[in-house]
Formats: structure tokens, sequence, C-alpha cells
């Protein structure tokens, strides 16, 4: 199994459309991804559930992580969203985003469904037999209406391999500081949450997927260089400045206010596929005022 080594800031990509929403835009997409080079970030995560995810087709899903990777391979780690609530489907997507390209693979615990502990340590150890790539576990009870344990986490880490990090989207520090202060080097833990960068990173958490990095993809990295360089001041100074952005990024669904800023930056159209859809006015302008304001500061 190929090493994986997970740190910094990693952004999961929004997922551009055409103006009718039935195609994606590619240009726009390329666009994207170079801008997310330019401003050296760590590894990039398409088909999350910031790139719309559930509303592409699999071969939409392929063919967006074939482009990450035509574009980024060898640059950075692409680790591609393969997870849903059918573990069949699960293995069969995973597997076809290895042939496309991806260094390792997330996935989120099962939605809808709501399988126990027992259920969830299931279906990742027979997604982790199936795959011999490095496997990100991705945690937001928040959306799947179920959360894994620190005592399961525990248990996949030692039964898979090739189980190396967590996607903490849980909400709180409570889950992580448990799961490190068990796993110690084991794990490779990432936030999920922008505005919980910095207190996560405090207790070992090595970085953050990040919505915001859509945006910022520079500024974003800068919070978790300082960090790892030991320069708390300056990484409080400046994730507090971005404290704002990440919150107001979530004022209506995810992405609708992320891509009104990059529609308005003019890297991509703001339209987003039903059942989400554009921002709307009152949004807009409260997020371009939050930007501006930070643009300003």
């Amino acid at each position: 199994m190929a090493q994986l080594s997970l740190r910094g800031a990693m952004t999961a990509l929004v997922t551009p459309f055409k103006e009718d929403v039935t195609q994606i835009d590619w240009e726009a997409f390329e666009k994207l991804v170079n801008a997310q080079l330019d401003g050296k970030i760590s590894g990039l995560v398409p088909c999350g559930t910031t790139g719309e995810t559930p509303t592409l087709s699999e071969a939409e899903q392929l063919e967006v992580i074939k482009r990450t990777a035509k574009l980024a391979k060898g640059k950075v780690p692409i680790i591609a969203g393969t997870g849903s609530n059918d573990t069949k489907k699960s293995i069969a997507a995973s597997k076809a985003a290895l042939e496309a390209g991806a260094d390792g693979v997330m996935i989120v615990m099962p939605y809808y469904n709501k399988p126990s502990q027992e259920g969830m340590c299931q279906h990742v150890q027979a997604i982790a037999a199936a795959v011999p790539c490095p496997i990100i576990l991705y945690n937001i009870p928040g959306r799947s209406g179920v959360e894994l344990s620190a005592d399961s986490t525990l248990r996949l880490l030692d039964a898979c391999d090739n189980v190396i990090s967590v996607k903490d989207a849980t909400g709180n520090v409570a889950y992580c500081q448990e799961v490190i202060r068990r796993a110690g080097d084991r794990i490779q833990m990432m936030s999920g949450d922008d505005p919980m960068t910095l207190p996560m990173m405090s207790v070992g958490v090595k970085g953050i997927i990040s919505v915001t990095g859509n945006i910022y993809p520079r500024q974003v990295t800068e919070v978790v260089e300082a960090v790892e360089a030991g320069q708390w001041e300056d990484a409080r100074k400046k994730h507090l400045a971005l404290y704002p952005v990440h919150k107001v990024l979530f004022v209506e669904p995810n992405p609708q206010p992320t891509k009104a800023v990059l529609a308005a930056r003019g890297m991509m159209r703001a339209c987003v596929r039903l059942p989400l859809v554009t921002a709307s006015a009152a949004a807009k302008e409260l997020v371009m005022k939050v930007i501006q304001e930070y643009e300003a500061s």
C-alpha cells in the first residue's frame, strides 16, 4: 500500500456547472484547481459534500477525479470522496476512483439508514479489505445522522492498516482529543470544520479539509503553516481574521455561498443542482460584506 502523509490545508473542491446545470463547467474547474495549486494548498478532495456529489452521475464523478489527477497528480495528494450508505456501491466507487488517479479515498459514515457502531465498523472494514489504498474516514453526524465513536475509530485503526485518518466534522474538540490521546501517531486526524482548525490543531490535529480554501487557499494554508512553525500568536491572528468568513460560508447550505463568492470573482457560475438553489440575494449581500471586510483588514 502506498504511503500517504496528510497535513496542512486541503481543499474540498466545489464542482462548477454550466448555466443549465446539466453539464460540468470543465474550464472553470481547471481554473479552480490551478488556483489551488498556485495557493500552495496541501491536497485536493474532489467529490465530497462541497462538490455536490449526491447530484453527480457516476461518470461525472470519475471525470472530476480524472481531471483533478491530470492537473495535480504528483504535486499534491488527491483524496476522492467515495463513501455512501451502500457498502457495495462504496467499494465500486473506491476502486473506480483509484483507477481514475486518486491517491486515497474518503469514506463518509453511512447516512439515512443510521447503522449501529457495529454496522459502521463492518462497513469500513469491508471497504478497507477491498481497496488497498489509504482511507480517510469522514465523521460528520450533522449530515449523516450517525457518529462514529472514539472506541469504534480505535477498533478500525487496529483492524485496518489502510485506515490512516479521520476528517472530523463532529463540531467539537472532544472526539479528536480522545482518539489522538489513545491512538497517538497511528492517526493523522484532519479537521472537517474551518472554524475549528486552530482549536483542533492545538491538540494534535494535522490540518484542515477546507471549504474556505476554495476562495482563500493561501490564507487558509498560512494558518496551518504558522501552527506547524510554532508561531501560535500569528496563527491565532490569521485564524480569527478568517473566522467570520468561515462562518458566513454556511449562512445557507454549502456550497451555495462559496459559489456565490467565486462567481463574483469571475471564476465560475454560482449555480448549483437541485435540491440546492443558488444563494439568495440577502445571503449574497451578507457574504460579500464579510468578504470585503476581511480583505480590507
